[in-house]
């Protein structure tokens, strides 16, 4: 992953609102959610969460996909997980600090 890449990501999870729909998006996972859903769960107007889905989609963080005539919007796994990789890639000088099931590291 591009260090442009990684500071367009976090710089898009960088807003509370962004955030709280990346979220919401991750938990529903690969079925994803219409912006009605998402606007009406978050109590925000269309309008307004609409900027914030273009943004993400934008940083590549979500993708959309039409299905008839909704929206359906999906955290986009591979890019999160190249994410995270870029930021935990150090970790441990470079050495692998996480046994299967760990949950801390081992530095």
């Amino acid at each position: 992953m591009e260090e442009t890449d990684v500071i367009r990501s976090l710089a898009a999870l960088a807003h509370g609102l962004r955030l709280q729909v990346f979220r919401m998006l991750v938990v529903a996972g690969p079925a994803g959610m219409t912006p009605g859903a998402i606007a009406e769960q978050l109590d925000v107007p269309g309008a307004t969460l609409s900027f914030h889905l273009k943004e993400l989609t934008a940083a590549r963080l979500v993708t959309q996909e039409r299905d008839g005539r909704n929206l359906i919007y999906r955290a986009a796994y591979d890019h999160m997980n190249a994410l995270l990789g870029f930021l935990t890639a150090n970790c441990c000088q470079g050495e692998a600090c996480l046994e299967a099931n760990a949950t801390d590291c081992k530095c």
